[in-house]
């Protein structure tokens, strides 16, 4: 298995999702999907980035980036746009997802817990969820949703944490809580931390999103708290490794020797210092 210096392919499937034909359209998914590709390409990552998918077209972008997963890669979904919880499944929301609630999601939306799997299971070096969604939503049409008196209402269910082997599944915000978007700014409060600190050299992904959660708790007067579900297999996952040449120090008992070198061409003598380190330093 490759050590953490060692290259390793870096895949990465980013979707952003804001136009929507039965509830209310997101302005920051486009940005927060161009944006996060860049970034992610900036590092190395070889990134599929799809807009605005209607379920079917999700799913064929879902197969052929499972397809497209070998031993050993690092793998990366990261998801901008509604998502909702229901009987304690997550389901991430299509353009033409046609009910927010009950059993219809099945067919209607894309269970998130099943792509986790279905990535997981092609035995990749990590795989990393990045889900800015549980954002507020409006049913367009109360008519959707019958059963529910109060469905043309703002919504607000948060997701449920996630888990799977050998993974990392950061959520924008805690279980059951909402996101928010950042009407006004170019990215989702979430997305916009991820942004400022996904591309930190050398840095362990636990204590990037430590860094990203820290800033989008503050800056929201800790309205919105992210959260993090890890069940990782590997230390020193860095999403941007980058060598370092550090001169060596000499140790404490180095000692140095004088060397002559005769160049017989010129006659002449060059001196020159050649400094051994006998010992490490302490």
């Amino acid at each position: 298995m490759a050590t953490k210096n060692e290259s390793r392919r870096k895949l990465a499937l980013v979707v952003g999702i804001g136009k929507y034909e039965h509830c209310e359209e997101l302005q920051n998914p486009e940005n927060d999907a161009n944006d996060m590709s860049s970034n992610l390409e900036s590092i190395d990552f070889i990134v599929t980035k799809k807009l605005h998918l209607k379920r079917a077209e999700m799913q064929h972008v879902l197969i052929d980036f499972e397809n497209s997963i070998e031993q050993g890669d690092m793998v990366l979904f990261y998801f901008a746009g509604h998502g909702v919880q229901w009987e304690d499944q997550n389901y991430l929301i299509l353009t033409d997802t046609p009910n927010l609630d009950g059993a219809a999601l099945n067919k209607s939306a894309i269970n998130a817990q099943n792509i986790l799997d279905a990535l997981s299971d092609r035995n990749p070096y990590v795989t990393i969820f990045l889900l800015d969604c549980c954002r507020k939503y409006h049913l367009r049409n109360p008519q959707v949703n019958a059963r529910d008196p109060d469905a043309s209402d703002p919504k607000s269910i948060g997701l449920k944490a996630m888990c799977k082997a050998g993974s990392l599944i950061a959520f924008a915000c805690a279980p059951g809580t909402i996101a928010i978007e950042g009407k006004g700014d170019r990215n989702g409060l979430f997305t916009k931390h991820l942004l400022k600190y996904i591309k930190t050299a050398n840095e362990d992904i636990q204590l990037v999103l430590r860094d990203v959660a820290r800033g989008v708790t503050e800056e929201s007067k800790s309205k919105q708290i992210p959260f993090v579900s890890a069940s990782l297999l590997e230390k020193h996952i860095y999403l941007c490794s980058q060598q370092t040449d550090r001169p060596s120090k000499p140790g404490k008992h180095a000692s140095k020797f004088q060397c002559s070198c005769l160049n017989e061409s010129k006659e002449c003598y060059e001196n020159f210092v050649i400094e051994i380190s006998l010992f490490p330093a302490i």
